[in-house]
């Protein structure tokens, strides 16, 4: 993290769920600073120690439990006022031991959709989208036509789903959304557009998504809160112009080579993984990926991964 003149605070923070799949947060106790806020647990990495050995110390030490599997969910780096802190944010899957916090005045385990109301710290907040996205971003083919995309809705994961049909003029655009919206919803699919973002509200979309293209005309987040804003991205400068804008997920790659994009830079696992580690919001892996490399793209620090022709195979 660049030098800000302030403390560098390098933290391993866990994320864990209960049978309800409700999420676990803590308040901060009044001897430290910012009083009463809420976190998500965890504590300090020390000199010398892996990010993972931190996390399963801290949770120990702080909640009594013993983590058993996770893995790598988001980092992200805040500058406050006194200090400078990386949030190596991790998902525990399995843990043994109930968690009983002696170091917090309270805790709490909160429906995942109503963490956005509560008072987290500031550097916290990104978290939350990184939980409510889904681990998939599927594209639908520029030549999919209605029915296909009727017939598929059930055959795919719960998804993003962008709808990107350049060859289709607006109004069939727009018409096609409302008529599909409904069943996709059903089957677990939030529907984005990405033509123009005053027609979410009236189509029953969930999110707006940008190119890069598009992306470098933005000064400002197009939609309101209540939507999820997207962007297709390449590198690092791209990523903090999604950033700047207010862009609540990014996909990036191509991570492998692929036959659309024959001249773009392949980035790799480990490119995609340095790329993601700076985002500072949640990053889908592109290109040449698909469903079965969900795994690899958790490891590498990915939200999940994002498609087109490997969703969309067989429907």
């Amino acid at each position: 993290m660049p030098s800000t003149g302030r403390k560098f605070v390098h933290i391993a923070v866990g994320v864990l769920s209960n049978d309800r799949d409700d999420i676990l947060i803590c308040q901060r106790p009044p001897e430290k600073i910012y009083p009463g806020e809420w976190e998500f647990p965890g504590g300090k990495v020390e000199p010398g120690e892996s990010v993972e050995a931190a996390l399963r110390r801290e949770l120990h030490e702080e909640l009594g439990i013993h983590v058993q599997d996770a893995r790598p969910l988001i980092c992200l780096q805040y500058v406050y006022p006194e200090l400078s802190v990386e949030l190596d944010t991790w998902r525990v899957t399995r843990y043994a031991g109930t968690p009983r916090s002696t170091e917090h005045p309270a805790t709490a385990w909160v429906p995942r959709e109503a963490l956005p109301r509560w008072p987290l710290l500031a550097a916290d907040r990104p978290i939350v989208n990184a939980l409510r996205l889904p681990a998939h971003c599927v594209f639908t083919p520029p030549d999919l036509d209605p029915a296909r995309l009727r017939r598929a809705a059930a055959q795919l994961p719960p998804a993003l789903l962008r709808l990107r049909l350049p060859a289709l003029a607006d109004g069939p655009y727009r018409q096609l959304a409302r008529d599909c919206a409904p069943a996709l919803a059903q089957a677990g699919l939030q529907l984005v557009l990405d033509r123009d973002p005053a027609d979410l509200d009236g189509c029953g979309a969930r999110g707006f998504h940008v190119g890069a293209a598009r992306l470098r005309g933005l000064q400002q987040r197009p939609v309101a809160a209540a939507h999820w804003f997207g962007a297709s991205c390449h590198d690092a400068a791209e990523l903090a112009a999604a950033r700047a804008c207010g862009a609540d997920y990014a996909v990036v790659g191509p991570v492998k080579p692929t036959r659309t994009h024959v001249a773009a830079p392949v980035l790799g696992w480990d490119g995609f993984a340095r790329l993601a580690r700076r985002a500072g919001l949640p990053v889908y892996a592109i290109g040449g990926v698909g469903p079965q490399d969900l795994e690899e793209a958790w490891r590498h620090g990915a939200q999940g991964v994002a498609g087109i022709s490997a969703y969309w195979r067989g429907s």
